[in-house]
């Protein structure tokens, strides 16, 4: 007679049988999930919740069965061999599927950069590093900005910026010297400059008030105004906010001076592993520097004090140049949104006829130096550099994912969704190294193929066609392992489209004030811009969208209207448009001409 197994590990289960454990296994879930749900407070009021309970019973009952029958397999010793070796052979395979991507992504990678190098094209970061130069002459190593910068990040961060002998024996109360025009930079309420883009003054009337006002609550936020110089009585607007900026006068004539020296570089951390944590205090520093030096020139010139008001806008576009050579996006979009600033006071003098010639020129020699094109072919190659060591940073310390996420997807919801889920997770932790490597070879070539090509610096011109070229083949980019950081860096439409404003205005206004030297020689503006050259500008600048000149046009009352078509390239007659951005209006980019045109008297 046979014996009948006396271990239930042996024990032969029928159908039946497992069906019948797979009903207790549910019906055990189910009331443990009801407790639960009661003790909760819940209770089922509807077919459908009894039906997801019931689901949810089964999906467990039929998990926990199956793993019992695994455990149960795996319990015979020729089933355990068995499994042993299926575990082998499947390491083996993952670790043959890991060396091959590797061995694959590194070769693409080496072969890609030897035939890039053999171009002239570099992807060392270090490579668009500014180099060092002499602290004596540098004006980013004036006390002030050292001050200011140690004021702002505090002694520990701060001291990665600035060796030891820049530390002030010991110092940890540093004054943040660099002037602000008041107290909450934010706030709506504050008084408004003008905007030559709309062709308004600015008017110093709510300037006097305010600085002569005392300490206000605004939005439960204490604005403390009274801090500023103020006379007993009050003076015209203009002398009012002269003497409220007096404040700074010191601090001013601080930067005037370092100003002069050869060379600009501010000691930022270039070598660090993650580039992302590199710091750029200073840019916050310089815009604000800009925006007191605008209102100083803009009551200067109201003043009947044109050459100081001259010394103001010749050090904003200095601090607009000391800049030019660092390898970030963002520090030049902070430059070109610095010369809008700068270039107030120099409308605003122009509409008033208030520079000299001399000025004039030096001025135009001045602005003649921005060439944000160029800038943009710097940047559009050491982007990817930056991006290839950060890549390189991310394959190393891949539990910073969702930084990386945060850094690279802040304006793209949709691509922050996709990658935050947990297949996206998983393969960015687990991706072999080599499909890091497949990412580095996309995001160049994307910024080879269209990034590049949409702006060309030899002949001046931008391509908003290409641009869109640009939008149309990122949105038809598909989400793989290998280009997953080109998805989320995207293409750089914004900054070719800021660039191309940027260099338009300053060339706009380097043939405005070229129209002002030959006013003042001939007493009206001349019917064509051919006039103003070789005598007024060596060469006409002309209309970075499309190549084709300036338009131009004298108006019945004496004054002109001189434009670039913008970047929709119709020509809307000068015409700009202008759209409710909150409580003011902005200049809309893509559509109505860019426009350089004064107020009718």
């Amino acid at each position: 007679m046979d014996e009948k197994p006396k271990s239930i590990w042996k024990k032969t289960l029928k159908l039946p049988g497992l069906f019948s454990i797979w009903l207790i296994l549910m019906t055990v879930t189910m009331l443990i999930f009801s407790i639960i749900i009661w003790l909760n407070g819940d209770v089922f009021n509807k077919p459908s919740d009894f039906i997801g309970l019931l689901i949810l019973g089964a999906v467990v009952a039929t998990i926990l069965l199956c793993l019992w029958l695994f455990i149960r397999w795996v319990f015979c010793w020729r089933n355990f061999k068995r499994f042993l070796f299926g575990c082998a052979c499947l390491a083996t395979l993952i670790a043959l599927f890991y060396a091959e991507e590797d061995w694959r992504g590194k070769h693409d990678w080496e072969k890609f950069k030897r035939e890039g190098e053999a171009k002239g094209e570099k992807f060392d970061f270090k490579d668009f590093v500014p180099p060092p130069v002499p602290d004596d002459q540098n004006f980013a190593m004036a006390p002030i900005w050292i001050e200011s910068v140690k004021a702002t990040l505090g002694p520990e961060h701060s001291r990665q910026w600035f060796v030891d002998k820049y530390a002030g024996n010991g110092r940890t109360n540093f004054t943040d010297r660099i002037p602000i025009l008041w107290r909450n930079n934010n706030s709506s309420d504050d008084p408004a400059s003008g905007d030559w883009t709309k062709g308004t003054f600015t008017d110093l009337k709510p300037w006097q008030a305010y600085y002569r006002a005392p300490a206000q609550t605004i939005r439960n936020s204490t604005i403390t105004t009274n801090e500023f110089p103020t006379a007993p009585q009050p003076q015209t607007p203009e002398q009012d906010v002269l003497l409220a900026l007096s404040k700074y006068d010191s601090a001013i004539e601080e930067l005037r001076q370092a100003s002069r020296l050869p060379f600009s570089r501010f000691p930022l951390e270039y070598d660090k592993d993650d580039p992302a944590a590199i710091l750029l205090p200073h840019l916050a520093m310089l815009k604000r520097s800009s925006q007191v030096l605008q209102l100083h020139a803009i009551a200067e010139l109201q003043n009947g004090q044109s050459e100081k008001a001259f010394d103001d806008v010749k050090l904003s576009l200095r601090l607009v140049d000391s800049v030019r050579t660092e390898p970030f996006i963002i520090t030049h979009l902070v430059r070109i949104a610095m010369l809008q600033i700068t270039l107030q006071p120099v409308w605003e003098g122009l509409a008033e006829h208030k520079w000299s010639d001399a000025q004039l020129a030096a001025l135009d020699a001045e602005l003649a130096k921005l060439d944000f094109l160029a800038d943009y072919e710097f940047t559009v190659s050491s982007e990817p550099a930056f991006h290839i060591r950060l890549i390189d940073y991310l394959e190393q310390k891949r539990s910073r994912y969702q930084e990386f996420v945060s850094l690279f997807s802040e304006n793209n919801q949709h691509d922050a969704e996709v990658l935050n889920n947990f297949t996206a997770t998983a393969i960015f932790y687990l991706a072999p190294k080599g499909w890091f490597y497949e990412n580095k070879i996309t995001m160049v070539q994307m910024r080879q193929k269209w990034d590049a090509p949409m702006v060309d610096d030899t002949q001046q011109t931008v391509s908003p066609k290409m641009v869109l070229a640009g939008e149309a083949a990122q949105s038809k980019m598909s989400y793989s392992p290998f280009n997953f950081f080109a998805r989320l860096e995207g293409f750089l439409d914004n900054y070719a489209q800021k660039v191309a404003r940027g260099q338009t205005v300053a060339n706009l206004a380097r043939a405005a004030i070229a129209l002002e030297r030959y006013r003042i020689m001939h007493g009206e503006f001349p019917e064509s811009l051919d006039a103003l050259a070789p005598q007024f500008m060596e060469k006409i600048p002309h209309d970075v969208i499309g190549g084709q000149p300036l338009h131009y046009r004298r108006t019945s009352d004496g004054q002109f209207v001189l434009y670039s078509v913008g970047w929709n390239e119709t020509d809307d007659g000068g015409v700009a448009v202008f759209k409710k951005d909150s409580s003011s209006e902005v200049a809309v980019s893509d559509t109505g001409d860019w426009v350089w045109r004064y107020p009718s008297k």
